[in-house]
């Protein structure tokens, strides 16, 4: 059975976008808002949702050119600004007030760049293996793959596929949760064919900078995080949150919590133990405040 209703918003420039919506929370408890990784939709946070549901009321977002949100007629737009005016576009549309937001990656940027512009959007904020500091190796393996397409003609095919590449990620993984992770990540298309769930164009504004371009300082947007519980986590074997960045994280904010998951790489599910154990004291925190 179906625990969620679809919905969606306008933006700023006339995209209708998609989200799920758990309707739970009647005690007055902040929404949960989750917003994926870059090549990520909706679906990534299923386990989540329906975990936290009904106590909670979650909202699960396709950001544009993901899942079941349109494309953007300019690439230009698959921006972290164009990003951060579309959330704030769904807090308008929804009457939402304060949010607990869960940020996967982008979702975790999006997330520290709100911080600075809308901070009193945010009850609470989870950063999943992501930080002000974005590893090098990270940052050139996401720019080696993302909008390079893919193609297979089965389930099965695609969960393999997937697998192959990113077995070092998720070395515990089995056949079943490779399906799983091809069922969140791509789409059946009407050929029959299981294809991944974006717009290819996403990626091209990553690979169209300038390689010399120094990289902006996010400091100042993860330290406007001050005042509020954080959670962060780190995959034990990520390689674009480093433990140095994750160490001086905690270090500079006293009010985030740093959770390793062991044995899994970028980015962890949030169904991993030690995510839940997370998510549940930054939730704790929440009410408490």
């Amino acid at each position: 059975m179906q625990r969620y209703e679809d919905g969606w918003w306008l933006t700023t420039d006339g995209l209708k976008l998609h989200y799920r919506d758990y309707t739970g929370g009647a005690d007055g408890r902040p929404p949960i808002l989750c917003i994926p990784g870059l090549t990520r939709n909706a679906r990534d946070f299923e386990g989540v949702a329906e975990r936290l549901s009904p106590e909670w009321r979650v909202i699960c977002v396709d950001l544009r050119g993901r899942g079941e949100s349109p494309q953007s007629p300019d690439s230009a737009s698959y921006s972290p600004p164009a990003y951060v005016l579309d959330i704030g576009a769904l807090y308008v549309a929804l009457g939402l007030s304060r949010t607990v937001l869960l940020g996967t990656s982008l979702g975790g940027l999006i997330a520290m760049a709100m911080a600075l512009t809308t901070p009193e959007r945010l009850a609470g904020v989870l950063l999943n293996d992501i930080g002000p500091v974005i590893a090098a190796d990270g940052l050139a393996r996401i720019k080696g793959y993302v909008g390079k397409s893919a193609s297979w003609p089965t389930w099965l095919h695609a969960a393999r596929g997937i697998a192959e590449a990113e077995r070092d990620v998720f070395p515990r993984y089995q056949i079943e949760d490779w399906l799983r992770v091809a069922k969140r990540r791509c789409r059946l298309t009407s050929a029959g064919r299981v294809v991944f769930d974006y717009d290819m164009r996403i990626g091209e504004p990553i690979r169209e900078a300038p390689e010399d371009a120094p990289a902006p300082d996010l400091w100042p947007a993860f330290s406007a995080l001050r005042g509020r519980p954080i959670a962060l986590l780190r995959g034990s074997r990520s390689d674009l949150l480093s433990q140095a960045a994750a160490d001086e994280m905690a270090h500079r904010l006293t009010s985030l919590e740093l959770t390793i998951v062991p044995e899994v790489g970028h980015a962890p599910s949030l169904e991993e133990p030690e995510a839940v154990g997370a998510i549940d004291r930054l939730l704790a925190r929440v009410r408490g405040n």
